[in-house]
């Protein structure tokens, strides 16, 4: 996901560092405890972005550690053993803008990226659909590859394409992106759709159907609570985080909190800094506000960022966004919907060169682990947060098409009208 913030310009105070206390020694072995029975399946990275866009599609970059590439990546094939993830949904993303049979061509070209890279790597990754390919690859030490489709625009407004994505091993679709569609409203957009459109739910329920899950982050809180409605399968937010704690439109509210949580779904907690803290979001609305005046990228941190915004930085230092703030976001998501219905979304390699502090790649979920261990998360809680629950909602989800099975394809062809 690239990210793109509609909010106030605001310069942020510099912010201290919160005081928490680092976990113990205790704390860090029983994290690996944990990840150890329960590796972590994660909602959402961007890593097929990244080779395709800024890699030439090479696939053996996850393989160049260290390398001098065009853009730092938070993803390899280490880091993703050392930070115990035994399952990954892979995003194939495309900007919101893009639309038509272009919109399905670079779908297809994204999803040709994922599929590349576990073939490349057998020794480290494999494909999965279900939740029992999960755990079968996941007991064999490889990451289990999943692909989701990061929105609505991808399908063309065609049920025949999204039954091909299906066929093609995607797991999710998320419905909308940044930009509201004509059976489907934006987050970040005006709406159009009303939430969901006639078209819309015939949508979801053809993911139902052919056992796809919904994922609902990105989309309006309309639109969340008509995809509730209709599903007849738990849905997800692959990487959504908590509104009450960052009040960006992006995030979910306390009453659809409880109504995924209802839902028998699962809210998987995004990493990104903008989502996770409000300092942090109006920093960088200022932050981008300024490299814009100078015609430079404001999405480049740290160093590799042109001069001036070096400068400013050293003058307007980053708020502090630390993993104890994202362990905020999950005890709160558990709070109000549950600790079956919370995991982990981190965002990697689409959160545009930022994560919280310490955590700059998928090799720093053993920190959040054992930060909750410090607050007291027993092992069986933790387990389900990093695994067990969005493979419960994959079994349900499996469950749901089985029921559905006598049931004929959706013939719809007039590309969302409807």
């Amino acid at each position: 996901m690239r990210q793109l913030l509609f909010a106030t310009l605001a310069l942020a105070a510099p912010v201290a560092a919160q005081t928490e206390p680092a976990p113990g020694q205790a704390d860090v072995a029983r994290a690996e405890r944990v990840l150890a029975r329960a590796p972590v399946v994660d909602g959402h990275n961007d890593l097929a972005w990244e080779i395709a866009h800024y890699n030439g599609g090479r696939v053996a970059v996850v393989r160049e550690n260290g390398a001098d590439l065009p853009r730092p990546l938070q993803t390899d094939l280490a880091r993703l053993k050392a930070g115990h993830v035994g399952g990954q949904f892979w995003s194939v993303w495309i900007p919101a803008d893009v639309t038509g049979p272009k919109a399905v061509e670079m779908t297809l070209e994204q999803i040709d990226v994922v599929r590349r890279l576990v073939a490349a790597n057998p020794d480290r990754l494999a494909l999965a659909t279900t939740a029992a390919d999960v755990r079968r690859i996941a007991a064999s030490g490889r990451t289990a590859s999943l692909i989701g489709v990061e929105g609505g625009h991808q399908i063309d407004g065609r049920l025949s394409v999204l039954r091909d994505y299906r066929a093609l091993g995607v797991a999710y679709m998320t419905l909308t992106h940044t930009r509201s569609l004509d059976w489907a409203d934006s987050s970040t957009d005006d709406a159009v759709a009303g939430g969901l459109s006639p078209f819309g739910k015939r949508v979801v329920a053809e993911m139902n159907r052919i056992g796809m899950l919904v994922d609902v982050s990105h989309i309006a809180d309309t639109t969340m609570r008509a995809a509730l409605a209709v599903s007849k399968a738990p849905v997800i937010a692959s990487h959504s985080s908590a509104r009450a704690l960052a009040g960006v439109p992006r995030n979910i509210p306390d009453d659809l909190l409880a109504a995924i949580g209802a839902n028998g779904g699962v809210v998987m907690v995004n990493f990104y800094p903008a989502f996770l803290s409000n300092a942090w979001k109006q920093w960088d609305v200022a932050r981008t506000a300024y490299a814009k005046t100078l015609g430079v990228p404001g999405d480049v941190y740290g160093p590799r960022a042109a001069a001036p915004l070096v400068e400013w930085d050293r003058t307007h230092p980053m708020p502090h966004v630390t993993v104890a703030t994202v362990a905020d976001h999950i005890e709160h998501v558990a709070k109000v919907a549950g600790h079956d219905h919370v995991g982990l979304g981190g965002d990697f390699d689409g959160i545009d060169g930022t994560a919280p502090e310490g955590m700059n790649g998928v090799d720093g979920y053993p920190k959040v682990i054992a930060e909750l261990a410090r607050r007291g998360w027993s092992d069986a809680d933790l387990a389900k947060l990093t695994s067990g629950n969005i493979l419960r909602v994959l079994d349900r989800a499996q469950a749901v098409a089985a029921s559905m099975a006598n049931l004929p394809a959706d013939d719809a062809t007039d590309r969302g009208a409807r």
